[in-house]
């Protein structure tokens, strides 16, 4: 007979004692087995996100509800919904046990987080690549008329090092996926080959894939008819910078503005202007279908971006005709990417921008913008206005404005300052200046003073544009979001990306110029609540 029979039957004490422990150890159990699971590495990024409680979290940029995040992956437009994958780590916040996180939106700016949609598996990580709309089930793996299909590379770190491509699929509209069972579609036998950007390819009616070779500076081109055999047409390589690796290739055919003419533009992650840091370059030619030509080749890159926290970014496949290419790109810098200070989620994603090219002078270049959903996003907030404002060297401040999340529409004319500009998150001992250098002829942000600078010693920095004045003025369109700064110089033929992390909430805005006066021609504020 067990013990507690015994006491029982013979003290009331124990009796109740021993009846109260046994509650206590159901409701225990209750608690522990009953409750609503925790998320776990497989579904928590579906978890809500509550950016007012979060320091240095954006409002309006895409974050991990937690965890790491880095480059944006299988950007695709599909039944009304744009589908956002991204390199995720489901179980902390710095780089590993790579998979593909998963968001969806109707409009590029609110996001729904969704399960994990490709999950790490018996040691094969899921690195960058892309996903397409198989129209006409080219693949045999719809199971109607079209099916997403996800390109990417599967890498195995553990071991005998290797990269190659692999493909998934999906037959609710990306909800679930089912990894191809006779994976991979493309192996060379490397350890170093990677991150496919699939696009179709009209005229001959074929998918093309432009794919790394990192640590050759080069990137080679594929055709296939059914997304699993692939053939190799082409190769580029050996131009621009080829200080760094080249990575997460993307080939897009642009309109130039103005015009009726197209021209291909290939993007590449790769080294800076900056030394040893990440950074993106892009080269302007025609494509044939089997290899790109480039228009000017040059050692000289054209950057695609001058600060030090754009990269990997891709563009959309399967746009509606009547958009233009629209583009996200991972807001960081692999020199301090593990060790931004943030707190439950690390890596953001910027703007989606749409592209075009321009005729400038003798050349073409590529020139960008916020999407236009922004925009229409913005018109629900209250708005200030200046204008006509003479800026002289003690500074205007700003003491009705705060800037934490913001957009900022600038306009100055250069009187005879020889810099001016706008210092943002300004406190005591605090500011981020973004400036223009009549000496050098250079737009800027500077954020050798931007808050917390201290946590790697490569970040504090002033990071540069060549950017002429027309007429003597500067337009800017500035985007800050609590951490996040994207400067956008007349019209967006230079933008500037950088991250600053304020540690006085203050938020205080000041017009300055040095050496001279400027002027405020206007500027509207949409503070984004």
């Amino acid at each position: 007979m067990p013990p507690y029979r015994y006491i029982n039957t013979n003290n009331n004490y124990f009796t109740m004692k021993l009846q109260f422990i046994s509650i206590f150890i159901s409701i225990l159990v209750l608690t522990v087995f009953c409750r609503t699971p925790e998320k776990n590495g497989s579904d928590d990024s579906s978890d809500i996100v509550d950016v007012k409680t979060e320091k240095y979290r954006p409002i309006f940029h895409f974050t991990p509800a937690k965890n790491w995040i880095n480059d944006p992956n299988g950007l695709v437009y599909y039944e009304d919904e744009y589908h956002l994958f991204y390199q995720y780590n489901p179980f902390g916040t710095t780089w590993g046990h790579m998979s593909w996180g998963h968001a969806v939106s109707k409009d590029l700016i609110k996001w729904e987080h969704l399960p994990v949609a490709l999950m790490e598996e018996d040691g094969i990580m899921i690195f960058s690549g892309s996903a397409v709309v198989d129209k006409g089930n080219t693949s045999g793996l719809c199971t109607g008329d079209d099916c997403l299909v996800a390109i990417y590379t599967s890498h195995i770190e553990e071991g005998e090092k290797a990269q190659h491509q692999s493909i998934a699929y999906s037959n609710d509209n990306g909800r679930t996926w089912e990894k191809y069972s006779e994976n991979p579609v493309l192996d060379l036998g490397m350890k170093d080959f990677r991150d496919p950007k699939v696009l179709w390819y009209g005229p001959e009616e074929k998918w093309v894939m432009v794919v790394s070779h990192p640590l050759q500076y080069k990137v080679q081109f594929y055709e296939s008819y059914n997304l699993i055999d692939w053939e190799l047409t082409g190769e580029f390589g050996g131009y621009g910078d080829v200080s760094k690796i080249w990575e997460c290739p993307d080939l897009i055919k642009i309109k130039i503005k103005d015009t009726e003419e197209y021209r291909w533009v290939l993007i590449i992650s790769s080294g800076s202007q900056y030394g040893d840091f990440t950074g993106m370059q892009y080269f302007i030619g025609d494509f044939d279908g089997k290899k790109f030509i480039v228009d000017e080749p040059s050692e000289n890159p054209k950057w695609l971006d001058y600060g030090k926290d754009y990269y990997a970014a891709i563009a959309y496949n399967n746009l509606p005709e009547d958009q233009p290419p629209i583009m996200i790109g991972w807001i960081n810098n692999w020199r301090y990417a593990n060790a931004i200070p943030t707190s439950t989620w690390r890596g953001m994603m910027s703007i989606p921008r749409e592209l075009t090219l321009e005729r400038q002078k003798n050349e073409i270049i590529l020139a960008q913008k916020p999407v236009r959903a922004l925009m229409d996003y913005c018109q629900g907030f209250s708005k200030q206005e200046f204008s006509d404002q003479l800026i002289e060297s003690q500074g205007q401040l700003l003491n009705s404005v705060q800037v934490g999340s913001s957009l900022l529409k600038i306009e100055f004319e250069n009187i005879d300052a020889e810099e001016f500009g706008i210092e943002i998150f300004k406190s005591e001992g605090e500011k981020s200046i973004i400036g223009y250098s009549m000496a050098k002829n250079q737009l800027f942000i500077n954020r050798m003073e931007s808050g917390k600078v201290d946590f790697n010693d490569a970040f504090a920095s002033i990071d540069y544009a060549p950017l002429s004045l027309v007429d003597n003025k500067l337009s800017l369109n500035i985007i800050v979001d609590q951490s996040i700064i994207e400067v956008f110089g007349n019209g967006g033929t230079v933008v500037i990306t950088d991250q600053v992390f304020p540690d006085i909430d203050e938020n205080k805005m000041q017009l300055y110029s040095k050496g001279g006066s400027a002027r405020l021609i206007n500027m509207s504020i949409v503070k984004i609540q």
